[in-house]
């Protein structure tokens, strides 16, 4: 893989990872808790962030086994949430907060992606207007993949990680059982269902229609 290649296709979704866990760890900063200051993670090092499997394995065996869609996720910036002023409300605000950042990124990308439609064609022109569409798509995909109401994914905090119910605390912290989840309908279900002649893809079905509903309006 050429270095122009790495970095059309690999420093979208890195830029895209490491600043949803800045944008949870930042907004926490503001509402009260300065855990992630503590740590070292309100920073935009990468280093800081990435996950080896998360950031950079699964990207990577996704992108060569032509998966038809892209994801990955960073180290969980660590957050207090007893720190927070107001907690449920901050809470959700917390837990949003990558999903909103994401979705800006999305935008702005695509606002760019139209300007540089405008430049003269050339080798630059090409492989810039390509970062900025895998910037475009790889935001939209994470933060869609982000609000899954699966933990430990954001989604299952905005929904249930305010409801002050035995059942709802249990569900936000099974987040082993959550991964097993993803695994599940991300990687294995897919391959029993093509060893079987049946599209059981249901994990990417969900994220490509929904990303592809959000695309149709931002190219």
């Amino acid at each position: 893989m050429s270095i122009v290649s790495l970095i059309v296709n690999f420093v979208p979704i890195i830029l895209a990872i490491v600043l949803h866990e800045l944008a949870h760890g930042y907004a926490a900063y503001r509402l009260g808790d300065n855990t992630a200051k503590i740590y070292g993670r309100l920073t935009l090092n990468p280093l800081k962030h990435i996950d080896p499997f998360g950031s950079i394995l699964l990207p990577a065996l996704l992108y060569f086994s032509h998966a038809g869609f892209m994801f990955g996720w960073a180290k969980p910036v660590p957050v207090n949430f007893n720190n927070l002023k107001n907690s449920k409300r901050d809470l959700i605000i917390v837990s949003a907060a990558g999903i909103v950042t994401n979705l800006v990124l999305a935008i702005i990308s695509a606002l760019l992606l139209k300007a540089v439609s405008f430049l003269p064609q050339s080798t630059i022109q090409g492989i810039l207007g390509l970062f900025l569409l895998n910037m475009v798509v790889f935001n939209v995909v994470l933060a869609i993949f982000n609000a899954l109401p699966i933990p430990p994914l954001d989604g299952s905090k905005i929904l249930f990680g305010w409801v002050n119910k035995p059942w709802a605390q249990r569900y936000v912290n099974s987040e082993r059982a959550g991964l097993i989840a993803i695994v599940l309908l991300a990687f294995i279900l897919p391959a029993v269902g093509q060893s079987l002649g049946f599209d059981l893809n249901i994990f990417g079905i969900i994220l490509l229609k929904s990303a592809k509903f959000i695309l149709s309006f931002l190219l």
